[in-house]
Order: structure tokens, then sequence, then C-alpha cells
């Protein structure tokens, strides 16, 4: 072989400078949340743990509760309601993420969907913030039930202390505020298989330990009668499927399907398939078990019925391994959903031109997760009431999330016959989940007005 001459290696050069010069132009198109906290790499595997975590969650304990509004028959009927719904809306959100990926466009988040398909104002002014408000709205409530699970199990251990409830916020903020730095959601992976086991752990706590009362004397005498005036049952029975819609809630699927290495197809549908092998198993025996052995006297969390006036009806270092494995899972949890909240920081303050883990991006980065943890915290500590804020949340993000907008995203990108079944099956849930949202709100506020006078800042409830 001849020596290189001086031309070629000028042409050489010239060509690796256009080369870099592109992958600096791909970066730039590609801003600094996607590229760092949206990182394409995972499979349908580690799909189905960012999955499960983010819906089979400690709320899945206020089920027994949704019962005790709507009975029996209501509350298994709306428990299988929810499931196909939600498992049929994903799977339409997924095939819409699917189709514009093969045109060449993938979307990683859900403003962004909503950005191409509805148009730029509601991407901007109505998703996004929408999105905001269920995610770190999860983050809050995540961190506050940590608090109250640490304080069960101090009062367990120390039916005298004198600790408070807010305290226990802190203590528990604290835990996720080390997690918050994790650098990726794909990085949550083993995490997140590590909380799959979790909440099958607790759920199977929750329904031995239910199932172990009502076979007992200990236990309340059974119940199933539904309780209040007219008015009374039919707000609980909106206010119910606020908490059921509220409980298979997800609202970050595409950010999920984001963390999938390309090629995306099919990969989600697997992966819902094992999140849902999950949630059906955990969904039904908490709350078939809860309602039959506490009946209408099921409380907002089913632990809390496992001690009747500090005397546990179950041994003790039974509800203390309970609460121990669901802190552990709450703050994976509470992670997950902070990611949409990571990825706008990023978006903002982070450059895509130096490697992530630089000076310039990891001190910011440092400082701004630690802030969104910070405020999260003190927001929980401040109203330990957050849960019935939480059914506004439900009822006004997360119906609009996973339930109406999948529909009419994928009736507006695939433009089904006006003669199909699947076009009016998409017209009729995105109807009916309307109207229930907007009612299931009413209701939410309603109860807040009534609990109004117990709210107190940092109260120790």
């Amino acid at each position: 072989m001849g020596a290189l001459r001086p031309s070629s290696i000028a042409n050489e050069g010239n060509d690796a400078q256009i080369h870099e010069d592109a992958h600096h132009d791909d970066q730039k198109d590609l801003d600094a949340g996607a590229l760092f906290v949206l990182k394409s790499k995972g499979s349908w595997v580690h799909s189905g743990y960012h999955l499960t975590t983010s819906i089979v969650a400690p709320p899945l304990l206020s089920l027994p509760y949704a019962f005790a509004f709507l009975g029996w028959a209501g509350g298994i009927l709306c428990l299988v309601i929810g499931g196909l719904v939600t498992f049929y809306s994903y799977n339409l959100i997924s095939l819409v993420l699917e189709h514009h990926a093969q045109l060449g466009h993938r979307h990683l988040r859900f403003r962004d969907m909503a950005h191409d398909i509805l148009g730029p104002r509601w991407g901007r002014y109505y998703v996004g913030p929408i999105q905001f408000m269920v995610c770190y709205g999860a983050v809050v409530a995540s961190t506050l039930l940590g608090g109250q699970c640490m304080k069960a199990i101090y009062l367990l251990t120390n039916p005298d202390g004198t600790m408070k409830l807010y305290e226990f916020v802190i203590i528990f903020g604290c835990f996720m505020l080390i997690l918050a730095q994790i650098p990726s959601f794909h990085s949550l992976r083993h995490i997140n298989l590590v909380s799959l086991v979790l909440c099958l752990a607790y759920s199977a706590c929750a329904t031995g330990g239910s199932i172990s009362i009502g076979s007992s004397s200990k236990g309340p005498e059974k119940d199933y009668s539904l309780e209040g005036n007219t008015e009374d049952r039919i707000f609980g029975v909106f206010n119910a499927i606020a908490i059921i819609a509220t409980t298979y809630g997800n609202g970050i699927i595409p950010e999920i399907q984001a963390t999938l290495a390309p090629p995306v197809k099919g990969k989600m549908f697997k992966g819902l398939c094992v999140c849902y092998t999950v949630a059906t198993v955990t969904f039904f025996s908490v709350a078939i078990s809860g309602y039959w052995a506490f009946g209408n006297q099921a409380e907002g969390l089913i632990l809390t019925n496992f001690l009747v006036d500090g005397k546990a009806l179950v041994p003790k270092w039974f509800i203390l391994m309970t609460n121990i494995f669901t802190i552990l899972q709450l703050s994976a949890v509470g992670v997950v959903y902070l990611q949409p909240t990571n990825e706008v920081l990023e978006s903002t303050l982070a450059d895509p031109r130096k490697t992530e883990f630089s000076a310039r991006n990891t001190i910011p980065r440092l400082i701004a997760r630690s802030l969104s943890v910070v405020i999260a915290t003190t927001i929980a500590a401040m109203l330990p009431f957050f849960g019935d804020i939480n059914a506004v949340i439900g009822a006004f993000g997360f119906m609009p999330l996973d339930f109406i907008l999948p529909v009419v995203f994928f009736n507006l990108t695939f433009k089904p016959s006006k003669q199909s079944p699947i076009f009016w099956l998409n017209v009729t849930i995105a109807v009916v989940f309307s109207t229930l949202g907007v009612i299931a709100g009413i209701a939410a506020v309603r109860q807040i007005s009534l609990d109004a006078q117990n709210y107190r800042l940092f109260a120790n409830v």
C-alpha cells in the first residue's frame, strides 16, 4: 500500500468533521431531557418493571375503602372495568407511538404527542401541566404515605412516642433525596424489579392479614351495607370511582415507552401483560379480602384496620414487616414519578453538547433534583390531608391522561371508519369517562369542603 497523500488525509479530516458536526446537530435536536433522562436502552422486560412500579403501588391498599362505597357488585364491576379500559387505553397509546416512530418521528413525551396530534397549545397548556400535576402529586402522596408508614412502625414499637408525622415525612424525604440523583429512567430498572417483588409481598401480607382477622373473632362484625343518606351514597360512589381510577392511573406511558431500545414494536404490549398480571393478582386479592374482613369499616389504608385502639389484631412483627415492604416500594414509586419533572429540569438546565456527567451538567442536576424533592417533602409535611387533594388530581388528571386522551389520539391518528366498532367504542369511552371525571372531581371537591374544618398545617394525623 502506498503512503496516503496529503489531499486524501485532508478529505478524511473533512469527512470526520462533517460526521462530528452532524452528531452535534442530532444532539441539539434531541434536548438534554430526552438525551440524559429518557435513554432508549431498555427491553420489554424493563418496561414491565417500570409499568408495574407506576401502576401497582400502595394506593391499591385503599381499594377495600372504595368497595365500602360501592358494595360487592359495584366494587368488583368497577375494578374489572377499570382494568379492561386502562389495559385497552395503554395499548392504544402504545400503538399510536409505534405508528409515529415508524414514520420517523418518535415521540418521547406525552406533551410531544399532544403537540403533534392535537396542536401545540394542547401540549403546552393542557397535557403538559396536567401530567406535571399528576406526577408531582404522586411524588408528594408517596412521601406522605411513606411518612405515615414510618409513624405506624414508630407507634407500634413505642406507643407513647412523641415524634410528629411531619418529622417522619422529612426522614422519608431525605431517603428520596438520595434516590432522586439516579441519573436516568433506564437506570431504575433494577430498583423497579425489586419494587415488583415488594408490591407482591405487601399485597400478600395485606391479604393474609385480612383473612386472618376476618376468620377470627378479633375483627369487627361484618356489615356490607352502604352507610349514609342518599346524597352521601351518590357522592361516595363517585369518590370511590376516582380512587379506583387513580389506582389504575399511570400518566407516563410515552415516557416509559421512550426508555425502550428501537425497534419498539410489540414490546410495550409484553410489558403491559407483565404489569397487568401483577395488578390483577394484587388488586383483586387486597380489595376482596379487605372488604370481606372489615366491610363498611374498611379504612382509607387497609393496614390501619390491623390496629384497634393501639392493639394489634395480628402479630406486631407482621405489621412491621408489611409497613417496611410498603415504605421501600413507595420510595421506588416516588422516584419513577419524578422522571417527568427531572426531564423538564434537564431540558431547561443541562447542555446536550456536554457529557452527562460533566461538571456543567452534574451540578445543576444535583441542585434542581434536590430542590424538587425538598419542595415535595415540604408540601407533604404541611398538608397531611393530601389524600383528599389526590382525589381531585385523580379526577382531573388521571381520568384525561389514562382514559380519555388515548382513545382520542387513536381515532385522530388512525382515523377508523365511523361504521367500525372500534371508532364508537373509543367515542363511548371518551364521553363516559369525561362525564365521570367531572362528577368525580365535584365529589372530591365536596369531600375537601366537608373535611376542611379538620385541616391544619403540619397536623399530626
